[in-house]
């Protein structure tokens, strides 16, 4: 965490959670989390416990960004499922507390793993650590989104034609020169879409394995974090963009797993994370497997194209994002390689 930052008044933050959560007391420091979340995310000690609050950035923002509205209902959706996930307190909507709409939830301490090789691990506690992060994301999908009050949290029917319109849109907004590896992939993706299915599912967006934390000293999920990119999809959106990481290179600050001996490492490869997940769900085989792979590179490929041009005119958040955005044509590439 970075040293004490934060741009609202904390006598004013305290004296509202105090009249909104039971038992809060005051008084309340808050300290922000270091790292480049979208939405700033703070920790806040009382003298008797921990929460984390979480707002929108205050100042003029697109409409549909930020949503930390939508965050709070799935933490509430998932609070008694068997998804894991933090306790959620309360939201707040009155933009004069501390300058924009924020959520308080409970603050779990556990560990955040940053490298999918898991090099802090032994051999034999590996893989263990991914069959969890397959189990609670088939929990994820098998969620009854009806019946948790999520029916109406995204479009159904017709994900992946809707998801490539919005990131091809995306990616020729940004786009700074011609990428021959993304216009291929673009045109394959355009020529193969399956049909739809009818699998409509709560899909978290961005899971990956820095995004869940773990009991301390066992291969235990006690928290899915960062639901900023959820909504209602296609199961296998979830899925193949998990298995990117087998398929990604140990280049610069993408962490993959590319090159290296999986059984050797005791990690699991990409037919046994699909297997477990299917047995998970009751499935016999995932069909256009490949299409789910290459439309995950797009799409990543596409934020990171973003993400370069606004380095580019200087609006990035972070100083690796210049870094991060010449990744779009190493991540077309690689989907190109899968399509031949």
């Amino acid at each position: 965490m970075s040293q004490s930052v934060h741009d609202f008044d904390t006598d004013r933050l305290c004296q509202y959670l105090e009249t909104q959560i039971e038992g809060f007391s005051g008084p309340l420091t808050a300290e922000k989390f270091a790292g480049g979340q979208s939405n700033p995310t703070f920790l806040l000690t009382t003298p008797g416990k921990q929460y984390v609050l979480r707002r929108k950035p205050p100042g003029k923002l697109l409409k549909s960004a930020h949503a930390v509205d939508r965050e709070y209902a799935v933490l509430q959706a998932l609070k008694d499922t068997d998804v894991p996930v933090a306790h959620p307190y309360c939201l707040c909507e009155d933009d004069d507390v501390i300058g924009s709409m924020f959520y308080i939830m409970s603050f779990e301490k556990g560990r955040i793993l940053w490298d999918p090789a898991l090099p802090e691990l032994t051999k034999e506690d590996r893989k263990p650590m991914y069959m969890e992060l397959i189990r609670v994301l088939a929990a994820m999908h098998d969620v009854d989104v009806n019946k948790v009050g999520l029916g109406d949290y995204g479009k159904p029917g017709n994900y992946f034609e809707r998801q490539y319109s919005r990131w091809t849109k995306q990616y020729r907004a940004a786009e700074t020169h011609t990428v021959e590896t993304m216009e291929r992939l673009m045109d394959w993706l355009a020529a193969h879409i399956p049909e739809d299915d009818g699998q409509v599912s709560l899909i978290h967006g961005d899971y990956r394995l820095d995004n869940i934390m773990f009991q301390a000293d066992e291969p235990r999920a006690i928290a899915v974090l960062d639901w900023e990119l959820s909504t209602l999809g296609h199961p296998m959106a979830d899925l193949a963009y998990f298995c990117m990481c087998l398929r990604l290179p140990r280049i610069g600050q993408v962490k993959g797993l590319l090159g290296l001996d999986l059984e050797q490492e005791g990690l699991p490869d990409e037919q046994t994370v699909i297997d477990y997940y299917c047995q998970l769900r009751n499935i016999d085989a995932i069909e256009h497997w490949n299409f789910y792979l290459a439309f995950s590179f797009f799409r990543l490929a596409s934020i990171c194209q973003g993400v370069y041009k606004r380095a580019l005119d200087g609006n990035a958040s972070n100083e690796q994002a210049l870094e991060t955005g010449k990744l779009a044509e190493a991540l077309s590439g690689f989907a190109v390689q899968l399509i031949d």
